[in-house]
């Protein structure tokens, strides 16, 4: 994930939770209604353990706080996006419930799991796409599959970049206030890639600034997501167009 982890360490995690509309905790409170209207729910036991993939600056983090489980693993590669995370735990009251890790979503859940399955797993807000491969996709949900618990839940929610978009469409504001425009840009690369491009306008000084940078991302079909979760024994319960344009898979181990 270096190429995505770079963008944000360079661009966009200094920028994420104003992307998110600038109030993580009525972030949390939308993504804990989502989880909740999935199903989602705490096991009623002590040790309810969960993980989020990606966590980001914590919306589905302190959402799982807030639906009960006790103890949340949060892991991403943005050593910023993390401490912002403690911050809104902290606030929030959250913080002995979670847990921050530094690093790579690939390959760490046997590590996280070493105590036992857990009861639920969620890598929300596009974070799947960021993989370089489709190898790496196949790889994590066989991981998840493995972690997770008999009736324990899998939560996805990620863009659906497969229609190819033209002209001007493939320019797409993501947000603007006073002082900052965000834009994306994209180029098709084949079938199985997407490049980034943001452009991220900042007004300060009496002058705009212009900062760009750019990643690839994987064109993800939705049939072929499923397959993949049904091929490593979840049982897919939803797959549906969701909230802010992403896509939403919720799956539970048989």
């Amino acid at each position: 994930m270096t190429a995505a982890a770079d963008h944000y360490d360079h661009l966009l995690a200094e920028h994420y939770t104003w992307m998110l509309g600038g109030d993580i905790e009525t972030a949390a409170a939308a993504q804990a209604d989502l989880l909740r209207e999935l199903g989602v729910a705490a096991p009623p036991e002590e040790d309810a353990r969960a993980v989020d993939l990606g966590c980001g600056p914590g919306p589905q983090t302190l959402a799982l706080a807030r639906l009960g489980f006790t103890s949340v693993t949060a892991v991403d590669t943005s050593a910023p996006l993390l401490g912002e995370l403690m911050e809104h735990a902290r606030r929030s009251g959250a913080a002995q419930a979670v847990r921050p890790v530094h690093g790579d979503i690939r390959g760490i859940l046997p590590r996280l799991t070493t105590r036992g399955p857990v009861a639920a797993i969620v890598c929300m807000g596009d974070t799947l796409p960021h993989l370089p491969a489709r190898a790496d996709v196949q790889e994590l949900i066989a991981d998840i599959a493995k972690a997770l618990r008999p009736g324990g839940s899998f939560v996805a929610t990620y863009r659906d970049l497969t229609r190819e978009l033209h002209g001007a469409d493939r320019f797409i504001p993501v947000r603007s206030t006073a002082d900052r425009i965000l834009t994306c840009f994209l180029e098709y690369v084949d079938e199985d890639t997407v490049r980034v491009h943001d452009l991220l306008h900042t007004h300060h000084g009496g002058t705009w600034h212009l900062k760009t940078g750019s990643y690839p991302k994987l064109r993800l079909r939705p049939q072929w997501l499923t397959a993949q979760c049904r091929a490593a024994g979840l049982d897919v319960r939803r797959d549906e167009a969701g909230p802010r344009g992403l896509r939403v898979l919720y799956a539970v181990k048989s």
